[in-house]
């Protein structure tokens, strides 16, 4: 095989050959790589008639009609495959008939006002036609007053008297009405996807089983748990157990409510196929998972259960269906939780409401990568390329969309996981955003160091974006933070989604800290983020204390004093900015801090504002510690208060106060 043939069929396929690291070095990604990504994207090429066979098959799919295109809305529409007589209907039923001639292999019809999904025939040749608008539902569009805020919470680690020891959705409606009386416009959360019920040691929100589903642990039960509600760390296990043995009894006398059967029926019938598969996917891996550990992953099980669409699959199906009618109802009634907690806060004056959190992508051994195999990237896993703190690269252990499979089942799945995040919430936070553009993909197996950039259809997936953004009225905010593609964050804001600007990192030199009229306008501005220091955490260095104790510094002292120097330079942006008066406090004076720097951010120019209620509350610990398993409690740290009471303690209620003040006076 010559590298030039096979770099032919990288090319077609979106697969980067070389990369740049901080540096600025050029790094060539070498063949057995390129190999492994192009199979992974059913483009075999392990030998020249392999690379041949997939370079014509690449080509050919640009000549077909696909199952669905994306365009804008009054924009020439170029159809590939199309030409003679055609017909459009429009999603209101609206019928027009035309006849247009192939020009190139495509050809082109009038363009299309209304946004939406319409459905365009060439005879007996059919296409989706999603029209979307020029930008999304905006924050400002949303809220009472141009300017407003918001807080980041964490739903896990929310208390509520009965909650048995995990933050569930009654516990963010109580939240909710509490925000909302202290002015707040919106409640970010952090990602409800679905997880693994059969295996309660998996928990983290950013690696998901499936983000077409519910974490069905959120749904509230009716049984306290005094034990477990009075740690201050989450119990995964025990919680999960003991909130999953209350659901089943709850599951076991709702079959005796001939309304509640009814619901949940129709529930089933809206969801339809994804409901179905998800629930069936828990089924078997509870089935397997419980007789043999080993069995954890999909791919482990006996080969005839590997694929939802077998005989011994509809065999199993048809012997557990009560199992499944469990897991069904679980969605259920979780998806009727998420919905009150929307409710409450509309009903307590928010503009927005709860804004949910998309993560990159999801365990391969989940029920997403299970039901839909030929749109995901089965054999890869996402990451990062060596930087300054990574010298070999990082693996997340997560895998993400095929966008070759997206673009063949009409990007099904990727509308099904935004209409899933966007059907109980005013807006919706996308995680490590540059993947609408690029991903960085490994080969299961290799290094970090051992990826290569797949560059993904970031106008199609814009587009989606914004259409669903319009049929939901809700926002968009894009975690743009890191190494961003050129000419990226100028699109997203051209689209209508705002990025994010967090405190930290908003300086143009080492010892200078920007002023806060001059950030971006449209983006939402942050003190911090879930992983990274809170305010309390940077000011007195607890996030340093962390590192040193975990052996991640060289020169832990060095650190400290590079961070006593930071200390000055931020105090000094926050007096000029007229958010702090008095002198620089002392290292272990985090509240002044918090309250400065609170004041600062609300002064920002972005049009809203994010506060982690850690900062609300001024926290010195932070949710995640990256690069950390057992050694440090992630995604376990609960908060100090029921959230109905959470924010009237006296000091935050007056941080609080003096945010709404700064974002009036902005």
């Amino acid at each position: 095989m010559t590298d030039e043939t096979l770099a032919e069929l990288a090319s077609a396929a979106g697969v980067a050959r070389s990369w740049k690291d901080v540096f600025g070095k050029t790094h060539e990604v070498a063949p057995p790589t390129l190999r492994a990504v192009l199979a992974a994207l059913d483009l075999p090429a392990a030998t020249d008639g392999d690379v041949a066979d997939s370079l014509h098959r690449a080509r050919l799919r640009d000549a077909i009609l696909p199952p669905l295109l994306t365009v804008d809305a009054g924009a020439r529409v170029a159809v590939p495959g199309g030409g003679g007589g055609y017909e459009l209907v429009l999603e209101d039923g609206r019928v027009f008939a035309g006849r247009t001639e192939p020009h190139r292999g495509a050809a082109e019809i009038p363009p299309i006002l209304e946004p939406g999904y319409h459905t365009l025939s060439f005879g007996e040749k059919r296409t989706c036609l999603a029209v979307a608008p020029p930008r999304c539902f905006t924050a400002p569009e949303a809220m009472h007053a141009p300017k407003g805020w918001g807080l980041a919470v964490q739903l896990y680690a929310l208390r509520r008297s009965g909650d048995a020891g995990l933050g569930d959705f009654a516990a963010l409606a109580e939240l909710a009405a509490s925000a909302a009386a202290h002015g707040a416009e919106a409640i970010g959360i952090s990602p409800v996807h679905a997880q693994f019920t059969a295996d309660s040691d998996r928990f983290s929100p950013y690696a998901p089983s499936s983000r077409t589903a519910l974490n069905v642990l959120h749904a509230s039960i009716d049984t306290a748990n005094p034990a477990l509600s009075a740690g201050g760390l989450v119990d995964w296990p025990e919680a999960s157990r003991f909130r999953l043995g209350e659901l089943r009894r709850m599951f076991a006398e709702s079959r005796l409510d001939a309304d509640e059967c009814a619901a949940l029926e129709a529930f089933r019938r809206k969801q339809a196929g994804r409901l179905q598969a998800h629930a069936l996917f828990e089924a078997l891996h509870g089935h397997f998972f419980s007789a043999d550990k080993a069995l954890w992953h999909w791919r482990s099980w006996p080969a005839a259960f590997r694929s939802p669409d077998t005989r011994e699959v509809a065999g199993f199906a048809a012997e557990h269906g009560e199992e499944i009618a469990f897991h069904a109802w679980l969605q259920f009634r979780a998806d009727r939780g998420l919905a009150a907690a929307q409710a409450a806060c509309r009903a307590a004056g928010m503009g927005i409401g709860l804004v949910s959190d998309l993560a990159v992508g999801t365990d391969s051994g989940g029920s997403q990568c299970w039901s839909r195999q030929s749109e995901t990237l089965l054999g890869l896993t996402v990451g990062a390329p060596p930087d300054l703190m990574q010298r070999n690269g990082q693996n997340w252990g997560l895998t993400a969309f095929s966008p070759t499979g997206l673009a063949a089942s009409g990007y099904t799945t990727y509308r099904e996981m935004l209409q899933t995040a966007l059907a109980h919430a005013g807006g919706m936070r996308i995680d490590h955003a540059m993947g609408l553009n690029r991903l960085w993909v490994i080969p299961d197996g290799a290094t970090g160091a051992q990826g290569a950039y797949l560059e993904f259809p970031e106008t199609d997936l814009l587009r989606l974006i914004r259409l669903e953004s319009h049929r939901h009225r809700a926002i968009v905010l894009a975690e743009d933070l890191g190494t961003v593609p050129e000419g990226f964050q100028d699109r997203l804001r051209d689209c209508g989604i705002d990025g994010m600007r967090v405190l930290w990192f908003e300086r143009d030199t080492e010892e200078h800290f920007t002023p806060p009229d001059t950030w971006t306008p449209r983006a939402a501005a942050m003190t911090s983020t879930h992983d990274l220091p809170t305010l309390a955490g940077w000011w007195s260095a607890n996030d340093i204390a962390w590192n040193e104790k975990l052996g991640n510094l060289a020169e832990p002292a060095e650190a400290r004093s590079t961070r006593g120097l930071d200390r000055v330079a931020l105090w000094r942006t926050l007096q000029n900015s007229g958010a702090a008066e008095a002198a620089c406090p002392a290292e272990d004076d985090t509240a002044s801090f918090a309250d400065a720097a609170c004041v600062h951010v609300g002064k920002s120019a972005c049009e809203l504002v994010m506060l982690p209620v850690e900062d609300a509350l001024g926290l010195r610990e932070q949710p995640n510690l990256p690069g950390t398993l057992d050694e440090h409690p992630n995604w376990r740290r609960r908060l100090p208060a029921d959230s109905a009471v959470l924010l009237d303690e006296p000091a935050t209620a007056r941080r609080l106060q003096a945010l709404s003040a700064a974002r009036k006076q902005g």
